[in-house]
This record gives structure tokens, sequence and C-alpha cells, in this order.
């Protein structure tokens, strides 16, 4: 197992009354680490081999974890046994978008099972998406059977969502405002429904299960359909503000004089950097986007390689005002942001005259994203298992 995906965890308690905190514990640690050895849960909670032991079989009895014989090691004594997340559980992670909603079944340990898309020819209303969602979830169920168990469905949303409630504020190129998505879509399938940023979710994902795993200061730039967001941990905590609407990056301007974005503002990154430019000039439709990086790369002509530059160039504005502002330890680019980055990676490894503070550059690596397509499926999922590994005992 890598030891990255170990990371730190509240003590646990033997005593009895916080029975459910310790298995709480122990299956947010088992979650994020893909697996972990009772000997290192022993070490990471605190407590003594004999509770380690009646927790985890407590967990094995309600079918959240498994466990198996550790590999064979050249250690003396007999090798502590391997905890698994169990494939039972599985959250649901919904991303509406303009061109196409995707649905996914993902399992413990963050394990994408599979994805369904269904193809817009215009941006869904709300109503529209619970719909389509529904019938998606519907179609799923006989696949599901009686092997999986739904804890509940997380919702990445291109916009602003309130974090108590999940009220969808403003989701601009969907055209919602101040829609009660994730009740609206509970109510017509029964499965309890939070919803988030669907930047924020993905920063959430690469931190957990990604390129971000052991590190305590990150952003995450989602390049979408919709624009792009962000999402940013600091301290090994997600920054959320006041109400859930921290990391707006596609809203921090890059050209004083350049076009007017929805939000009222002039230049905001995400009305310079596009990815239906960059599909206009390869000749890509929005069906060919999955190619976008191969077009790009290949490409030779004069207007590709100039449209590349330009929005790289804004971007790069965008990642030293980050940088300098933020001190990351790492910049994770995802969706089309990464296409972009793999087009000129030495563009954006250096930001030429966009560089920021020669010491705040030192310590910050920026690369594409290392969970690619799933990374929305398995952030989107996080939400749906919140309850569960909050109280597993309730499940």
């Amino acid at each position: 197992m890598n030891e990255r995906a170990v990371r730190p965890a509240v003590r646990g308690n033997s005593n009895d009354h916080v029975r459910r905190h310790n298995l709480s514990t122990i299956l947010g640690l088992v979650h994020h680490g893909r697996g972990m050895s009772r000997s290192q849960l022993t070490q990471a909670m605190g407590l003594n081999r004999s509770t380690i032991a009646a927790l985890v079989t407590e967990l094995v009895d309600r079918d959240l974890v498994r466990e198996e014989d550790a590999e064979s090691t050249f250690q003396v004594g007999r090798p502590s046994p391997m905890v698994r997340p169990s494939s039972t559980p599985v959250g649901l992670a919904l991303n509406p978008e303009i061109d196409a909603i995707t649905l996914g079944v993902v399992g413990l340990g963050g394990e994408v099972l599979t994805t369904v898309r269904h193809s817009l020819t215009a941006p869904p209303t709300a109503e529209q998406a619970v719909e389509i969602t529904a019938g998606m979830i519907e179609s799923l169920q006989p696949a599901l059977g009686s092997a999986h168990r739904i804890t509940g469905i997380g919702v990445a949303v291109p916009g602003l969502v309130r974090e108590r409630d999940g009220l969808v504020r403003l989701a601009p190129h969907l055209n919602w405002h101040d829609e009660p998505f994730a009740k609206m879509l509970q109510v017509a399938t029964g499965v309890p429904v939070r919803a988030a940023n669907d930047a924020r979710l993905g920063g959430r994902a690469e931190s957990a299960f990604g390129g971000g795993r052991g590190l305590r200061d990150m952003i995450y730039f989602n390049g979408s359909p919709s624009g792009i967001g962000g999402g940013i941990i600091t301290g090994g905590s997600p920054l959320a503000g006041a109400d859930g609407y921290a990391g707006e990056l596609g809203h921090t301007m890059v050209n004083p004089y350049g076009m007017a974005c929805h939000c009222g503002a002039v230049g905001c990154l995400e009305t310079e950097v596009r990815r239906d430019r960059l599909l206009e000039v390869t000749g890509l439709g929005a069906e060919d986007a999955a190619g976008l990086a191969t077009a790009l790369t290949a490409s030779s002509d004069a207007m590709v390689e100039a449209e590349v530059g330009r929005q790289l160039g804004y971007l790069g504005v965008a990642l030293r005002n980050t940088i300098n502002l933020l001190n990351p330890q790492l910049i994770v680019l995802g969706g089309f942001l990464a296409d972009l980055m793999d087009a000129d990676p030495s563009r954006l490894g250096n930001l030429g005259s966009n560089r920021p503070l020669a010491a705040s550059r030192q310590s910050v690596d920026i690369r594409p994203a290392e969970l690619g397509a799933d990374l929305l499926m398995i952030g989107g999922a996080e939400l749906a298992f919140e309850s569960l590994i909050a109280d597993p005992a309730a499940f």
C-alpha cells in the first residue's frame, strides 16, 4: 500500500460510548487509504490490538470492510491482516453539464465501477435534469441488484451551491437560479442527495485519492464545458468559505481589456480560457472532446498554436496570482485544462513573464490531474459516502 495514502486520524478511544466514533475513524482510514493493515490501524488510532480487532469485526459484519491475508513479507512474526473496503456499499455521483448528464457508480475506496452518459442537445432545466437522472438510476438498478447498496447521491454542479442544503444559487451556463436541486432529486429518487460545486469536489477527490495524497496545501483547477472552477485544500482541509462558495478561480480577472463575463465583470479567466474555442480551432465537435488533447499536441496549424499560446498565457496569469496568494505545494489541472497543458508543458512549467514570487514558485508543482476522467465521479461520491463514514453503525 502507498504510505502517502495513510492520513493522520483523530485519535481513537476504547470506551464504549465512543464506539461509533471509532468505527467512523477506521472506516474513513480504510476508505481513503484503499486498505490498511490491522497493525497500521492500531498505530494510527492509538488503540490496543484487541479493540481494533473487535471494531474491524463489527465493520466486517456490517459488510462495510473485508479482511484478507496479508502478502508475505520478510518480517519476523505473523503478517497483519489487510482491511479493505467492501464492494457492497456504493455511492452515486452525478455531474449535470450543458451537453450531457453523467452518472457514476462508485465503491468505497474511490473505485469507479461504471459510468453512464446521457447526451443533450441543449442545457437541461433543473426539472429535466431530475427526470433524466431518475430514469438513469432506474435503468442501473438491475445491474446493481442485491450485490450493492446505494448510500446516497452526490451532485457535482458547475456553479455556486449553498453548502448547508444543496441549493444551486447560480449555475450560469445551465441557466439555473436558486434551484433546490438536491431536494428535488431526493424526492424523485428516494435516495439521500447532497450537492456541491464540481471543482471543489474535484479538488477533494484529487487530494484524497490522486496526486494530492499526503499534501496539506493544494489547488485544483477544473476546466469543463461550463467554464473554470477551483477547489482549494489548505492545511489539509477543503476551503469552503462562509456559504460554500470559495474557490471561484474562474472569475479571477486575467485580462482587464477582455470580454464581458456572464457574472458582470470583464476579462475573467473562464471567458479567456475556453474549451469551445479549442474545439473550434481543431475542428472538433463537443462529442469529440475526448480527443482534444491528441488534436492539440498533433496539430501544426498556426491558428491552433496561436490559440493554445493565448489561452496558456491567460492561464499563467491566474496561476501566478494563485501561487502568490495561497502558496500551495501543488496545483492540479483537470478537464480541458489538462489537455491545454499537455499541448505545451514547458509554458506552464516556467510561466515566463507571469512568473510568481521566486520563493513561492520554488515550492509548487503544476501537473495534470492524476484521476483523469474519473475525478468528478470520485468527488461526487465523497458526498454520497459522508453519512455512512460519519456513522457506520447506522448503515
